[in-house]
């Protein structure tokens, strides 16, 4: 979000507030809950929570918080339920230790590792998938193409493409991210990303297009980015998805497990 703050001008409208420990963030462009969550609310925070939903009333948005269990209490919990609040949906938060990825290689996706470098032909032997994927990195000029499988893998409106992909042609140039594309003969079908901070890697993000779903492609783009950050010398990978969702088991046969859970809160 600092990021994309930065671009000339702030013509996403981005504004961050902190209350305590508590960060908000807000876009005045981008309604999506992403771009307008609460994150890091602890019971210990309880005293700012009206200041934070005025934060998002003065600008007109409905927040999405982020909660995390072991940090609230049932005094929290009641005090959401008492503004209007309501949990809508859970989240995993996965991580995988890279010391022991070598140990899980047979478990995983079927391809021809052996014969593999970074972004060659992967050929999946997933049941009913014949085609050839070629899982390679995004060049700079595909961008839009990435713009457009985010929005529509994501179900967002294509109104919202211009925006990702002014945002993450920001975030391209930068240390630390990587862009991936997944082509199903010939034809771009998938996208995932990662950022590299140190010794620790977080999958930041992976869509499909709905009609390449089912083939086991999101697999190959979390195994390419497993395989690189343990090139680039990382210890850790992290990543969210679902609870339980089809991201949730990839990541899991994959060799990810289960850090913590968080619920979504929305208002009503």
């Amino acid at each position: 979000m600092k990021a994309i703050q930065a671009r000339p001008g702030n013509p996403e409208g981005i504004d961050i507030g902190e209350f305590g420990q508590t960060l908000c963030l807000y876009s005045e462009t981008m309604p999506w809950g992403q771009f307008n969550a609460v994150k890091g609310l602890k019971g210990s925070d309880i005293g700012y929570l009206d200041d934070i939903l005025r934060f998002y009333r003065e600008r007109e948005r409905k927040p999405q918080l982020e909660i995390v269990p072991s940090g609230v209490d049932q005094t929290l919990l009641k005090a959401l339920t008492d503004r209007g609040f309501y949990s809508s949906a859970v989240h995993t938060s996965m991580y995988i230790d890279l010391a022991v990825l070598e140990q899980l290689e047979d478990k995983r996706f079927s391809a021809k590792r052996d014969e593999m470098e970074p972004d060659m032909i992967l050929e999946s032997t997933e049941k009913g998938f014949e085609s050839n994927v070629i899982i390679s990195a995004l060049e700079e000029d595909q961008l839009p193409l990435y713009a457009t499988i985010h929005c529509r893998g994501t179900g967002l409106p294509d109104d919202g493409i211009p925006s990702v992909l002014a945002n993450n042609s920001v975030l391209y140039n930068r240390p630390g991210w990587s862009f991936y594309l997944a082509s199903v003969d010939g034809q771009p079908a998938a996208v995932g990303v990662m950022y590299r901070h140190g010794a620790v890697a977080s999958l930041t993000f992976a869509a499909t297009l709905p009609e390449f779903r089912k083939l086991g492609l999101q697999g190959l783009l979390l195994e390419q980015r497993l395989r690189a950050a343990r090139e680039q010398g990382c210890k850790l990978v992290v990543g969210q998805c679902a609870f339980l969702s089809q991201s949730h088991r990839n990541m899991e046969r994959a060799g990810m497990k289960i850090g913590y859970i968080r619920s979504t809160w929305t208002q009503r």
